[in-house]
């Protein structure tokens, strides 16, 4: 498995029209285990994505999905920047499959 942290910050003030648009956008990725979205509780503009996927490869075949062009695209003026980017190594957990250790 292969998972991803990462910090996005949103423009001032457009955090629930960016989650929005993330949330809608999100659905049916082939590979993809987890995708959850939450909104920072000490920081308004803040977003953490917690991406799982059954392997690096299904992850960077998501991003060439009409779909998730289309809201890369929509989302970008909402974007201030990214703050954090996290690489990870599942080994399981809820609803997650359990991984061999070095797959």
């Amino acid at each position: 498995m292969f998972g991803l942290i990462g910090k996005m910050r949103a423009q001032p003030g457009r955090r629930e029209a960016l989650i929005a648009l993330l949330l809608d956008s999100s659905g049916e990725m082939p590979g993809c285990l987890s995708y959850v979205i939450a909104g920072d509780e000490q920081d308004e503009d803040a977003i953490w994505i917690t991406e799982v996927w059954e392997s690096e490869e299904s992850h960077k075949a998501s991003l060439s999905l009409p779909r998730v062009r289309a809201a890369i695209e929509e989302a970008r003026p909402l974007i201030a920047g990214f703050e954090t980017h996290i690489r990870t190594v599942p080994m399981g957990g809820t609803g997650l499959p359990h991984a061999s250790r070095g797959s």
